[in-house]
């Protein structure tokens, strides 16, 4: 005897709802786990959360002394910060680690090879500090008019894959296609240059703010990413891009440079082999410091 249509819709429905309402619950677990054990996000409490809930109640985001990203950074966070600071710093977490996975995986990642980018000094730094890293590094998946606005938030992550799209838009199209790529990152910048001044000059507070904790190798890495820079135009991969850009900045911390090791995260053993010599060298200035 045939089984009815609304019963086979049953037997398809319910399991979907239970792995939902499962997920869910895992979610608020992880959250109230990570609201109570976490350590302090540094960076939430002193940077993001305070810029977005200026930016929330209309002040300029600036008048915080130690922001220093684009305005649009903060619009994912302002649903964050006006929760409890630990609650909003648990999700916070949850949400890097979950688009560092996405990004890895759309990468090109194997499981070995995202497992140990996962497990990365750069990425555990950002994680544990409340930073955004995953934004630049998302905006490398996702079409260029959409990801310039990602890129623009760490340019020391993206400014290398944002010199790559300028010149594939003026292979594919010339000027054309290179005004129909940029105009929407070009004219977002230009209404925040009016709202809130000419906030790129910033950039060079970092420079005095945490000289301590810089991680940059410029001056001495700008031929490593000129060279990388033109092998990524000559070649035409956006790999190349993606290591060459903190390379060319002054300003570098040490979570920044998830871009240059996602550049290798479809090979498993160079990545392992990048994270191990990673946590050498965190041992080795860990030791020098103490």
């Amino acid at each position: 005897m045939n089984s009815s249509p609304y019963l086979k819709t049953t037997n398809k429905f319910f399991p979907r709802i239970l792995l939902i309402l499962s997920g869910c619950l895992l979610a608020i677990l992880l959250v109230v786990l990570g609201s109570l054990y976490l350590p302090d996000g540094i960076d939430w409490h002193y940077t993001y959360r305070p810029a977005a809930l200026a930016f929330l109640s209309g002040k300029s985001p600036y008048s915080v002394d130690i922001f220093f990203s684009a305005p649009w950074s903060l619009l994912p966070l302002i649903p964050l910060a006006v929760l409890p600071e630990n609650i909003g710093r648990a999700i916070l977490f949850l949400l890097g680690l979950g688009l560092f996975t996405f990004t890895a995986r759309r990468l090109g990642a194997t499981p070995l090879s995202c497992v140990a980018f996962l497990l990365s000094p750069p990425v555990l730094h950002c994680l544990l500090n409340s930073n955004i890293e995953w934004m630049p590094l998302l905006g490398f998946v996702l079409p260029p008019q959409i990801g310039l606005f990602f890129l623009s938030i760490k340019p020391q992550i993206g400014i290398g894959v944002g010199i790559f799209w300028l010149v594939e838009a003026w292979r594919n199209g010339g000027f054309k296609e290179v005004v129909r790529v940029f105009w929407p990152i070009s004219l977002a910048l230009l209404v925040s240059w009016i709202v809130f001044g000419f906030w790129p000059l910033r950039f060079f507070d970092t420079l005095s703010l945490t000289r301590t904790y810089n991680a940059s190798l410029w001056p001495i890495s700008i031929p490593v990413g000129l060279t990388l820079l033109a092998s990524s135009v000559r070649k035409r991969n956006i790999r190349y891009a993606m290591a060459a850009s903190p390379c060319l900045s002054p300003y570098v911390l040490l979570h920044a440079w998830v871009g240059a090791l996602a550049a290798i995260i479809s090979l498993p053993i160079e990545t392992i082999v990048a994270v191990f010599g990673l946590w050498i060298l965190v041992l080795l200035r860990a030791i020098g410091g103490s």
